[in-house]
């Protein structure tokens, strides 16, 4: 009896991932996950600088980003060259096996995630459309990493964006109407989108202090034409980081009598790990970035290059220098891509 006892205690001991935990995930799965998370499979772009923020990024063995299109997050986690790297958002199962994978995030809605579980993947459906969600998912996935670093740093990262959101807003709460600059983001050149109402980008035009031109039209990236927003004629364009020039676009004759065009109030949104205006922890930078430059008034003693390397180091281990911080800031990729 004492010879077996002995068996099962060496054998839990060489095998302590079979011991497990239950996250609830933001669609409302209970997720059973390993105790011990060292292989983790990001099915959703914006969800992997939650797992950096986390100090987890090294743990990505399985992506659906790439170096071409986000090289600052393939700079500052050099280790996710090496991963298994796909285009769009579907792994093969299998694959994921093959890679050892003990946890598997996706976007909420993904229609692989059945696929992953049935494969017997824990799989997490993740989503956050607003602070409050974000918040909340940062929470969600430094549980189910299960350290105590990821917890903490989750604790730690949740406080600097409420506090970002609290001293942004008491600061522009009492802008009036008429002292609001009308915002347009577009998002897109080719075809021409726009960002409109009920969106995250929606949030952070307004706590910065701004009027989505666009609030009448619903939801991220909406086709419109040309002639829709010479009837907006925003006061601040905010070309996102992916889009290319306004003056070397289609609509550079067009759009030339624009207020916005006219006043030199156009502007490329900066980029970093992920672009700082969509779904990504760096939100937390975006919100002083346009807040700053929409009412520099309001916050003359906001260096954007200073707040994105104290960011950088706190967050994401990084030690961005001057050079760096600045590239990021013009939405340009390293200098050595």
């Amino acid at each position: 009896m004492k010879r077996r006892h002995a068996w099962l205690l060496c054998a839990w001991l060489a095998f302590p991932a079979l011991a497990s935990r239950q996250v609830g995930d933001d669609a409302g799965h209970t997720v059973t996950v390993p105790d011990r998370v060292s292989a983790i499979a990001d099915g959703w772009f914006a969800h992997h600088s939650v797992l950096m923020t986390l100090g987890a990024g090294s743990l990505i063995v399985a992506t659906v980003n790439h170096p071409e299109s986000q090289p600052w997050m393939f700079k500052i986690t050099p280790t996710l060259h090496h991963a298994l790297q796909v285009r769009g958002t579907a792994f093969n199962p299998e694959s994921l096996l093959a890679k050892r994978v003990d946890l598997v995030f996706t976007a909420r809605g993904n229609d692989r995630a059945e696929s992953y579980r049935q494969a017997g993947l824990p799989t997490l459906e993740m989503a956050f459309t607003d602070y409050p969600s974000l918040m909340k998912s940062v929470t969600t996935t430094a549980e189910a990493l299960g350290t105590q670093t990821a917890r903490q740093r989750a604790a730690d990262y949740n406080q600097y964006l409420q506090s970002v959101l609290q001293n942004v807003q008491h600061k522009t709460q009492g802008l009036t109407d008429a002292q609001r600059p009308t915002v347009l983001h577009i998002q897109s050149l080719k075809p021409l989108k726009v960002d409109g109402s009920k969106t995250l980008i929606d949030t952070w035009i307004t706590l910065a202090g701004g009027k989505n031109a666009a609030a009448g039209i619903e939801g991220n990236m909406r086709e419109v034409s040309p002639e829709q927003v010479l009837a907006w004629q925003p006061d601040v364009i905010i070309l996102g980081a992916n889009c290319g020039s306004l003056a070397n676009s289609a609509y550079a004759g067009l759009f030339a009598g624009l207020k916005a065009v006219k006043n030199n109030r156009v502007q490329q949104n900066p980029a970093g790990v992920f672009p700082w205006d969509r779904y990504g922890t760096e939100s937390a930078l975006q919100i002083q970035w346009a807040a700053a430059m929409l009412h520099p008034d309001l916050f003359p003693d906001v260096n954007m290059a200073s707040v994105t390397q104290a960011f950088y180091r706190r967050f994401f281990d990084y030690p961005l220098n001057d050079a760096e911080a600045l590239r990021i800031l013009q939405a340009l990729p390293p200098s050595d891509v």
